[in-house]
């Protein structure tokens, strides 16, 4: 495919760099072979954060503008693609509303696509994407499959190669658009157009009037010379409805026909079909018959200096949709540094709240400490932009430092290395409670659509800072109270090691009902117990300090295993609280090698012999404490011998969506024949990264192991 090169305004060609170049070659003859109209390149950057445009063809910047730089952890194709270093196919716009709802959402075009990464023996350099029109079967064919991936293996060489010699330039360049050359007119086809009942025109890949025929003028009503060279919703007011434009970069992506209707004022309706090509759109212009009862409601028109649809949509969505993943403050910062920096193409940026009449950081990317320090602490009545723009709740935008020194002479600031900034107030609830710094290497000019932007995703990041401060705070609370009601360290005797751990659910406020204790009977005799409240909230973990306390009580007073469950659950139902709870509780003579065990409703319990056998327990026991006052709890002696480790623990540590309790039994027992012969620290990480597997579990674990040693003996 023959291109020419387009710098970001569409203006003149100019030369590009040497590696741009290649790349611009090697991305032609991957369409030509594979039979796409369009596709780009992306390289990683020196920081392997960001995927980051070098060179498209077959679309015009517009229409990936939002995606020029991608972050690997962004819900993307290419970044899927770098990441998990595969193919990544979307087979049309059904498939991409489900997986990428974001981009779908933007584009909402009938088109496939296919990402590769540009990976070599040696190491990973970029991505690549591919566009069919949506005329494309659903699936790919394997033969497909295979130029794919030849041409990435063939781009990920010579990309390597670029970056080895240093050929590839800045990282904050432009990139390479190559569009296929518009045909030229000749006086032949004009008259022969001149001739035509109906009216033609083309547009380039821009959107732009290249040519208009005269019947087609007449039909438009309006002079050529004012058409030709302007995209037609920019200077025809009954055009500039979001509707119409949007059919040209449908069928500009999808690369299939498409017509719409619209009323010329005062009472003429035409009919305009559009026929795209990889170079442009024909577009034929007809009268249309349109009864009164047909016509079509109209949506009000835009102001032209409203942002572009594409981009604005995007990175909204986008964080909109993150944001109802995040929790803590923590997560807000990473947010806005993984993604909504590299998107804007920002070197830098932080995130200052005011707190006690002063501004201070609650996170920051690249940014030297000593900036940081410069913010921390900053009076609410510094003359800066920072204070400024937080307090009159107006953003402000300086393209060069040139204009910060003009609007603030006075202001003392730190050299953080940058040339452009956007100070972007957060402001919550109608009030304001910080500021939005971003930061720019190099002079940057904020566009209509980028002040727009910016100033929309300033709202989102204050509800959400707001949210993630209370979360935080309601955590820390969580926390202070869940380590507070747990054991801090477990008693040493004679004859036995023991080690705990504790691992809250990935959902909600890391805090609930699970608990343990080792409790120290004499110096040959020792208790233990792991239980489960039901819940994961505050009150559950309330309601498992007070039985914990009781079982100790019950426990150092002498009662037996089965009559410690039975008093402390007479005690749960006493206080009512509308909770359950589980158990298992185990008294060990170290002298003899003998268990006592009893269960209230809990899992049972796994025993690992010295020479590696794994067997689960069938201990005896009644139903869960808190639903019977009579319950009783009947007792299971267990002999037990030097190098035995008994395995106590919660059920969520088998508990798994779609796995069968028996085999997640089954599968724990191995891990624990494993490694059961290791330090018991080192059994108790294996079992809990057993339990880890999940990336998300609704039930928080309690895990206590007791090994026997033969410190002690009949």
């Amino acid at each position: 495919m023959v291109g020419r090169l387009l710098p970001p305004d569409g203006g003149p060609e100019e030369p590009g760099g040497d590696g741009p170049d290649t790349l611009a070659e090697g991305i032609g003859a991957m369409l030509a072979e594979v039979g796409a109209h369009a596709g780009a390149i992306y390289r990683l950057t020196p920081d392997r954060r960001v995927l980051e445009l070098v060179v498209m063809e077959g679309l015009t910047r517009e229409f990936v503008r939002p995606w020029e730089r991608v972050s690997l952890t962004a819900p993307a194709p290419v970044a899927d693609a770098f990441r998990e270093r595969r193919l990544v196919w979307v087979g049309g716009e059904e498939e991409m509303v489900r997986r990428y709802p974001g981009i779908a959402l933007a584009l909402p075009y009938e088109f496939c696509l296919a990402a590769m990464p540009l990976v070599t023996a040696t190491a990973a350099y970029g991505a690549m994407f591919v566009v069919w029109p949506g005329s494309h079967a659903s699936r790919l064919s394997s033969g497909e499959r295979a130029r794919l991936r030849s041409a990435a293996g063939g781009l990920a060489r010579t990309l390597e190669e670029i970056v080895r010699t240093g050929r590839l330039g800045r990282t904050d360049q432009e990139p390479l658009v190559l569009v296929p050359p518009s045909a030229g007119q000749t006086e032949e086809v004009e008259a022969m157009m001149a001739r035509l009942p109906e009216g033609l025109c083309t547009l380039d890949n821009h959107g732009r009037l290249t040519f208009i025929s005269p019947r087609g003028a007449a039909l438009i009503g309006e002079s050529p010379r004012r058409l030709v060279g302007a995209q037609p919703w920019t200077v025809l007011p009954w055009l500039n409805d979001p509707v119409y434009e949007d059919r040209y970069r449908g069928a500009m992506i999808s690369q299939q026909p498409t017509s719409f209707v619209a009323l010329r004022p005062p009472d003429r309706w035409l009919s305009f079909d559009l026929y795209p090509s990889v170079s442009g759109i024909t577009v034929r212009i007809t009268p249309a018959p349109v009864e009164p009862q047909d016509v079509p409601e109209l949506t009000p028109t835009v102001d032209p200096a409203m942002p572009t649809r594409v981009g604005a949509i995007y990175h909204v969505l986008h964080l909109a949709s993150a944001l109802t993943e995040v929790a803590g403050v923590q997560d807000v910062v990473n947010l806005v540094a993984d993604h909504m920096m590299p998107a804007f193409g920002g070197q830098a940026m932080a995130l200052l709240t005011a707190e006690d009449g002063r501004l201070s950081v609650v996170g920051h990317r690249g940014y030297q400490p000593d900036v940081t320090k410069h913010y921390e602490r900053l009076p609410l009545t510094s003359p800066t932009p920072s204070v400024r723009t937080m307090i009159a709740g107006v953003p402000s935008f300086f393209e060069s430092s040139e204009d910060l020194d003009q609007i603030y002479p006075l202001a003392v600031a730190p050299d953080d290395g940058m040339a452009a900034w956007a100070f972007v107030p957060l402001i919550a609830s109608g009030r304001p409670i910080g500021t939005w710094i971003l930061a720019f290497s190099r002079p940057h000019r904020f566009t209509v659509e980028e002040r727009a932007v910016l100033t929309s995703l300033g709202g989102l990041l204050a509800q959400a800072l707001e949210r993630a401060r209370l979360y935080d705070t309601k955590l820390e609370l969580a926390h202070g109270l869940q380590e507070g009601l747990l054991p801090h360290a477990l008693p040493r005797l004679p004859g036995l090691t023991a080690a705990a751990r504790y691992l809250p659910g990935t959902e909600g406020m890391d805090i609930g009902g699970d608990f343990y204790d080792v409790i120290r009977l004499t110096d040959e005799t020792v208790a233990a117990i792991v239980g489960d409240v039901q819940g994961h909230n505050v009150t559950a973990a309330a309601l498992m300090g007070q039985l914990r306390t009781a079982v100790r009580a019950y426990t150092t007073a002498g009662a037996d295993p089965g009559e410690v469950l039975a008093r402390t659950n007479h005690l749960l139902t006493d206080l009512d609280p509308g909770l359950f709870a589980t158990c298992v509780y185990a008294h060990l003579d170290l002298r003899h090698h003998v268990a006592c065990l009893t269960r209230a409703g809990h899992p049972q319990p796994l025993l690992r012999s010295p020479d590696g056998d794994v067997q689960v327990l069938d201990v005896a026991g009644g139903l869960m404490l808190g639903v019977d006052p009579e319950a009783e709890y009947p007792r299971t002696e267990i002999p037990l011998r030097a190098g035995s480790t008994l395995a106590l623990y919660t059920d969520g540590l088998i508990e798994t969506p779609g796995v069968d309790l028996d085999d997640a039994l089954a599968e724990l027992g191995s891990v624990l024949a494993d490694t059961g012969g290791q330090h018991l620290d080192d059994v108790a990480d294996a079992l809990i990264r057993y339990a880890q597997q999940t990336s998300h579990r609704s039930d928080d674990i309690a895990l206590l192991l007791l090994r026997l040693t033969a410190g002690l003996g009949p």
